[in-house]
């Protein structure tokens, strides 16, 4: 499971962050997940739970949200979600589509006290 060594690069990054801005609390963590990175969110969720113990963690909502895969055509430039493996672009049938969307994986933002 890669969610749990993502998971702990994650937190490793938060407690770097959350330790130079004086947090020593944090209370929700957004994270942005590209459905071609291939983490799964509920086992996003599952490996932030071993995390929990930790006192900066213990109170800390997770929420993921999952980006779509998206393509560019290369000829009209027209942006679209691409669906069920179907690369081909819906506006003019032109198979030159390059990926501009669904490998991100960041953390979006985090509050705490």
């Amino acid at each position: 499971m890669h969610e749990l060594s993502l998971m702990e690069s994650i937190t490793k990054t938060l407690r770097a962050s959350a330790a130079e801005n004086g947090i020593t609390k944090i209370t929700r963590i957004r994270l942005v997940v590209g459905k071609l990175t291939m983490a799964l969110p509920e086992a996003l969720q599952y490996a932030f739970e071993v995390f929990k113990s930790e006192e900066l963690f213990q109170d800390a909502v997770l929420e993921i949200a999952e980006e779509p895969v998206r393509g560019e055509c290369q000829k009209c430039h027209h942006r679209f979600e691409i669906n069920d493996g179907e690369f081909s672009c819906p506006a003019c049938g032109s198979l030159r589509v390059k990926l501009v969307g669904g490998r991100e994986l960041y953390i979006d933002f985090y509050e705490g006290d």
